[in-house]
């Protein structure tokens, strides 16, 4: 096997490599059809270097052609400049027909994708060989590994100041011509969203509420705008209710029905009419939704990886999850899964909103406003924590409590609830008004919040 081993070469095309760096040197305005490539995609290291030069000209608005190439080339001591001149020679005689650049491009990508899956596999040999650790441990490193490289995340070591600082600047630019281009994914409610200016990618929002408060209403209020205005898949994790307890409760907000006319199937004949148009719009979002019970972050994980194109992770709720490694200590598990749930938010770049439950200490201060504090369990999900949101409806005290409940305003069927951005480590903080129609389900913006109507949820 060792002989075999040593016979067999790393895939590359020199043709292809030696192609396209000759076809942008011809002809420079077709560097941006190569731009997406990186260094470590040409296997030669004299290919790497002629490609990174290239990028920083194209980067400076430079010119690239044989004479400024070799004198980028020399400056930055990689080549003399006779050897220069010789190499970039021939690269030149090597052009190939621009329009088959593409095609070169996928070629010399793919190779690269070949190699990096060659490395990861030799990786995860030596780790399950050393028989270190937990299996599930090396199970998820594979996974992880693999998801990588399919999702072309696969770098080798540190990120340059150098290359963060051109993304940083490309992404300026960007949003200097269009505003919106790259904010984060938005919840549909629009004062909340002017205050976090969306939820951004990696972002671990925890929406925290005392039972009856309407946390998981407002998670699926928001899975449901975020799943009907993307093609993205919106994952929802649910370890209290069934996926039909969950579906009916959308359904529901969706078509305006009373959730009591659902569960006794007395439906108006409007009634049928709103929940077909609601299961038409519904039907066609990409929402998955996962009824588990026992879930542990790497099973997660794993489901996630096997659902791919993620736009939104919902979790409800964190107290029911169980840590991959439990001990005899709450705290401490608890910790480990927010700390879990942070990074998978990170891993895939999309927004996760956790539900959590709150600590008794709300119930017995005299104004009950929920505070950073009450997070039950541990101090962890603060820390981890990007955005917290405290929902509080008055309404359910006064309730509880016998004293006459909040009224709706007049023609209408809404009473006032807070959303308080306790923490937002992207920007301001503050207390939102929206409105809560409890027979829906349903939270939507209320007017006054809003520079008009439009925003409405």
């Amino acid at each position: 096997m060792a002989e075999f081993d040593s016979i067999r070469k790393m895939p590359f095309s020199l043709e292809a490599e030696q192609a396209i760096l000759g076809t942008v040197i011809v002809d420079s305005e077709k560097f941006p059809e190569i731009a997406h490539l990186k260094d470590e995609d040409f296997y030669l290291e004299q290919h790497k270097q002629i490609f990174g030069a290239m990028r920083d000209m194209f980067i400076k608005n430079r010119v690239i052609d044989p004479v400024t190439l070799i004198s980028a080339l020399t400056s930055l001591g990689t080549y003399t400049e006779g050897d220069a001149a010789k190499y970039i020679k021939l690269l030149v005689d090597l052009s190939a027909d621009a329009s088959n650049i593409t095609e070169y491009t996928k070629i010399v990508s793919d190779k690269s994708i070949l190699r990096a899956l060659i490395d990861a596999s030799r990786d995860i040999s030596d780790l399950a060989y050393s028989e270190k650790g937990e299996v599930s441990d090396t199970v998820n490193y594979a996974e992880k590994r693999i998801y990588d490289i399919s999702q072309d995340k696969y770098k080798e070591g540190f990120d340059k100041i150098a290359d963060v600082i051109r993304e940083h600047h490309k992404n300026l630019n960007l949003l200097k011509d269009n505003p919106a281009a790259l904010s984060g994914t938005p919840t549909r409610f629009g004062a909340l969203d002017r205050v976090l200016i969306g939820m951004g990618k990696g972002d671990l929002i925890v929406v925290g509420g005392r039972p009856g408060m309407g946390k998981t209403s407002f998670a699926m209020n928001i899975a449901t705008n975020v799943a009907k205005t993307t093609d993205k898949n919106v994952a929802v994790f649910s370890l209290e209710m069934s996926s039909e307890q969950l579906v009916s409760r959308m359904l529901s907000s969706e078509a305006l029905i009373d959730s009591a006319s659902m569960r006794t199937g007395k439906l108006t004949d409007d009634d049928w009419r709103h929940l077909a148009e609601a299961e038409s719009a519904l039907f066609h979002t990409n929402i998955y939704i996962d009824p588990t019970t026992n879930l542990t972050p790497t099973t997660m994980k794993s489901k996630l990886r096997r659902l791919g194109n993620v736009g939104l992770i919902v979790v409800d709720y964190l107290q029911l999850m169980y840590p991959d490694i439990q001990t005899d200590n709450r705290v401490r598990d608890i910790a480990e899964i927010t700390r879990a749930l942070k990074l998978m938010a990170k891993e895939f770049e999309v927004p996760l909103i956790l539900c959590s439950q709150l600590a008794r200490a709300t119930e017995n201060r005299k104004d009950r406003q929920p505070m950073l504090s009450d997070l039950r369990d541990s101090g962890a999900i603060e820390q981890d924590a990007d955005i917290v949101l405290f929902l509080y409806r008055g309404d359910y005290y006064e309730r509880k409590e016998g004293d006459p409940a909040q009224q709706a305003p007049e023609n209408s069927d809404y009473i006032t609830a807070e959303c308080n951005v306790a923490k937002n480590r992207h920007g301001n903080t503050g207390v939102i008004k929206l409105a809560w129609v409890g027979k829906y389900f349903k939270f939507m913006s209320i007017e006054e919040n809003l520079n008009d109507g439009s925003e409405e949820n």
